[in-house]
């Protein structure tokens, strides 16, 4: 069929965080359109008055809450949409159930948020489709490695039509765990990571440059942030003639997918820096495109990096531990401590263990959301209306649990609005708009300042 002839898919994705923001956008279109790699400019945007003559239309919805994304983070991911608008749950619930006006309902819902976010929409969403001849095709998934809370954080996202697992060894666990509770597993579909891509490392740079990949939360103490910035000092000053990076994800004051309470800028500022070490922002992708050597605990750019075939080594320095992230890395032959690293060591990849990863180097990235995709293909054509959505947790299999989950987000266990839930029909006025401004303010004030305060009284 030519490209003319086609009909656009209308795609919306929810997220959360500026990393789910981009990890959803994108999984959105590996899923449509074929096409990997960043978003730097609106899809299709030559066809936005002419939805046949587009392959997807990207509408994206941010829900409201402490890390909703501001827009210098936005600006930094690099993933854009045709349409971008920030809601509360419910007031996405009322995008969902009445479609602006000449706009026909949404061919995929990518619903890239927390546990909590996903279950809570997945109730709403039931509720509001409820008899309907034709509903989206809805998609979850992790924007990452998969490290802790496995069995909370997938029941919580039971029920979508397409649970992505970004490895092989993910999409094994995934289902362990349905089979476990008895619940169907056929959702997990094993994908990857939607924003690996990039140009093969082919060798040394000038001057040769060495990354650390900082985390918000990973480590959180005082001491641990403060040792892993001394010792990249101390590596910067063996090594001269390098240039050290550190990469930072967002600036003070703002908030990502987990919260920053000592954030290394304010660290550094207390150090005499050598002038080979700098402090950076930016693209992940851009910074990789210099990068000889990748350092981090347990960061996701560790993947990044991989896939491009980039020397890449997880700290040890801090031990290997379940609270950490790093132990995922148990068989990478990625393992390594700041001396073996001061001293020359370049980590070697084990083979076998990247391609379990989803870590596509030897060239099969291409393909890896063939099964997702035609799995949707196959949803969107099906004769008559989807099944209904159906989520493991219900007021039978968690009463005690499930109710407390959607309050969060103003719904009642039957998915349905709170009474006193914030107004989803109309959009904040200027007075509202500056208000939530400032709680969030507040919120991260507290956090970042309050917080840890009194976390330190507690302990003289």
């Amino acid at each position: 069929m030519p490209a003319s002839a086609k009909k656009a898919r209308r795609v919306a994705v929810l997220a959360d965080s500026d990393t789910r923001w981009k990890w959803g956008a994108l999984t959105a279109r590996r899923l449509i359109t074929e096409e990997p790699g960043n978003l730097e400019e609106p899809p299709n945007r030559e066809a936005l008055g002419n939805p046949e003559g587009a392959d997807l239309r990207l509408d994206g919805y941010l829900l409201r809450g402490r890390a909703t994304p501001t827009p210098r983070q936005l600006t930094e991911v690099g993933v854009r949409a045709d349409t971008l608008r920030e809601v509360s749950a419910v007031e996405f619930l009322r995008a969902m159930d009445e479609p602006a006006a000449g706009e026909e309902p949404y061919d995929v819902l990518v619903l890239a948020l927390v546990g909590g976010g996903v279950q809570a929409m997945l109730h709403g969403l039931k509720r509001i489709w409820q008899g309907r001849a034709r509903r989206p095709v809805v998609v979850t998934g992790y924007v990452g490695v998969v490290y802790e809370k496995l069995a909370d954080g997938l029941l919580l996202r039971h029920g979508a039509d397409l649970v992505l697992a970004n490895s092989r060894q993910d999409a094994e666990r995934f289902r362990a765990v349905y089979e476990g509770v008895g619940a169907d597993a056929s959702a997990v579909t094993e994908v990857a990571l939607p924003f690996l891509g990039g140009a093969p490392y082919t060798g040394e740079h000038q001057p040769y440059t060495v990354v650390f990949a900082a985390q918000p939360s990973v480590p959180d103490g005082r001491a641990d942030r403060t040792y892993l910035l001394d010792r990249l000092i101390r590596h910067a000053r063996l090594h001269p003639e390098r240039e050290v990076l550190l990469k930072l994800r967002s600036k003070p004051g703002e908030h990502t997918t987990h919260i920053e309470e000592l954030p290394y800028q304010k660290l550094a500022r207390k150090t005499d820096l050598p002038p080979n070490l700098r402090l950076v922002y930016g693209h992940m992708g851009e910074v990789l495109d210099r990068t000889d050597l990748l350092v981090t605990v347990s960061s996701t750019a560790a993947l990044e990096a991989l896939h491009r075939r980039i020397p890449t080594a997880v700290l040890t320095d801090l031990g290997v531990r379940e609270a950490l992230g790093n132990h995922h890395f148990l068989g990478s032959g990625c393992l390594a401590s700041w001396d073996q690293l001061d001293a020359g060591h370049r980590p070697e990849p084990d083979k076998e263990w990247t391609a379990r990863q989803g870590v596509a180097a030897d060239g099969t990235y291409g393909t890896a959301f063939d099964t997702a995709r035609a799995r949707i293909a196959a949803l969107l054509d099906a004769p008559g209306a989807l099944p209904p959505l159906a989520p493991y947790y219900s007021t039978a299999t968690g009463p005690g649990y499930l109710p407390g989950i959607l309050a969060r987000h103003h719904l009642g266990p039957d998915g349905a609005p709170l009474p006193g839930a914030p107004a989803a029909d109309r959009a904040p006025g200027p007075v509202r708009q500056i208000v939530r401004r400032a709680a969030r303010g507040a919120y991260r004030h507290g956090v970042q300042r309050v917080a840890p305060v009194i976390r330190r009284m507690g302990e003289l």
